[in-house]
């Protein structure tokens, strides 16, 4: 891709901003249902979980669209000690990238997701 001169940032022109995320439709909705019901994809705490809207690498306030959910239990959301909304930096060095696990989620909610702590 060519830069402009004028663009250093390599941004496209004003007024052409990105579509805003799909969030609170019904399908988003029916989504973010089928999400809770899963196990936590972290711990494999069954459910319900947390429909947690991935944040690594984002650094503004906007939230994702309702489709870039993960399901994590209470622990791994909010309240545990090693939850990502208390130490965002220790919990993607413990368990990598949010945004990471999105094709697990997508395997879980197809029903290809084999728990491997099931295994005995």
């Amino acid at each position: 891709m060519s830069v402009h001169p004028g663009n250093l940032a390599g941004r496209p022109p004003l007024g052409l901003k990105a579509p805003k995320p799909e969030r609170g439709t019904a399908a988003a909705k029916r989504h973010i249902a089928a999400i809770k019901a899963l196990p936590c994809v972290i711990c494999a705490a069954p459910g319900p979980s947390d429909a947690h809207h991935c944040i690594s690498g984002r650094y503004g306030s906007r939230k994702v669209s309702d489709f870039q959910t993960i399901p994590l239990c209470k622990l791994c959301h909010q309240d545990g000690p090693e939850a990502i909304h208390r130490d965002k930096a220790a919990w993607e060095a413990r368990n990598g990238l949010d945004t990471d696990f999105l094709p697990v989620v997508a395997d879980m909610l197809a029903g290809e997701w084999v728990n491997p702590r099931s295994r005995a």
